[in-house]
């Protein structure tokens, strides 16, 4: 189902829908944001890539954006699901790329549905359960924060306390529009159900152990693009190396982009898609 008003369309899953929206043509690629937010924070990086040959679909996580609310679980391996639907739908193949909480959820997809999934890209992902560092915790304010606002969050569900975490997360350059999309995006989050659904992922941590377990059932390559200012991980680099590392030889990479934080697509768009198209121009045909 589609709305015309707004290009929004509707994948009907199990205990809900998804909503999505589509720009450009050539070989799909799937992008899929981090919980707490919408597909509004992939608005620079999809017409970039949609611009480069692409059909690009920008996806709401259940719970989120106008995607419905109420569904019984918010997991990764239930978004890993939403996301082979909307392949499905839209005729797969298709490169998935994850951020954040949906890292974890693509390396379910790749793993679980090889037919649908021909390569994925991790963006400042959540694929593995965090390792806790309690030297980083003393050492490194920021990571302090972001740990504490993370945690405030997942308690409380304040949308202020998500909109000063989104503040520190984006250390090097907010985007134009800064004020006008955290102002949307509080907006959303202030709807019914939507904050629960957020809090409801960030408790996910058993199918984030499975994500993990799963990295070494996937057969398609794998490309992670991780922030060096990233406060969400005690070494950022680290995280990146080892997400690679549990991939199958020769399948994964990774690539650090200077002064991001953990949304680098929005950051610095231009060089995270000269990133991801220099990998989709390897493992798609344009």
């Amino acid at each position: 189902m589609t709305n015309t008003l707004n290009n929004t369309a509707y994948v009907d899953v199990s205990g809900g829908r998804v909503a999505y929206e589509v720009i450009g043509d050539g070989p799909l690629v799937v992008l899929s944001p981090g919980m707490a937010d919408t597909r509004s924070s992939y608005r620079f990086l999809a017409p970039l890539i949609a611009r480069a040959g692409y059909r690009v679909a920008s996806v709401d996580l259940r719970g989120h954006g106008e995607s419905s609310t109420g569904f019984g679980s918010y997991s990764h391996a239930d978004t890993a699901g939403d996301l082979v639907e909307v392949v499905r739908v839209l005729g797969g193949p298709a490169v998935l790329v994850g951020q954040s909480f949906s890292g974890g959820a693509v390396t379910i997809a790749a793993a679980t549905n090889p037919d649908l999934v021909s390569a994925v890209v991790e963006i400042d992902p959540f694929t593995r359960p965090p390792s806790y560092s309690v030297a980083a915790f003393v050492r490194d304010g920021r990571y302090r924060r972001g740990a504490l606002l993370l945690g405030w969050f997942a308690l409380t569900g304040s949308v202020k306390t998500w909109s000063k975490y989104l503040d520190m997360a984006y250390p090097g350059r907010k985007p134009a529009d800064w004020d006008a999309w955290l102002a949307a995006l509080q907006a959303n989050l202030r709807e019914p159900g939507r904050v629960k659904a957020a809090q409801r992922m960030v408790s996910s941590s058993a199918t984030l152990k499975q994500a993990a377990a799963q990295l070494a059932d996937v057969r398609c390559p794998a490309l992670v693009v991780m922030g060096r200012e990233d406060s969400d991980f005690p070494d950022p680099e680290a995280e990146a190396a080892g997400i690679v590392g549990r991939l199958p030889a020769g399948l994964g990479r990774y690539q650090m982009i200077a002064n991001a934080g953990h949304y680098p697509h929005a950051e610095y768009p231009q060089q995270v898609a000269d990133i991801v198209l220099a990998f989709l121009a390897e493992h798609t045909h344009v």
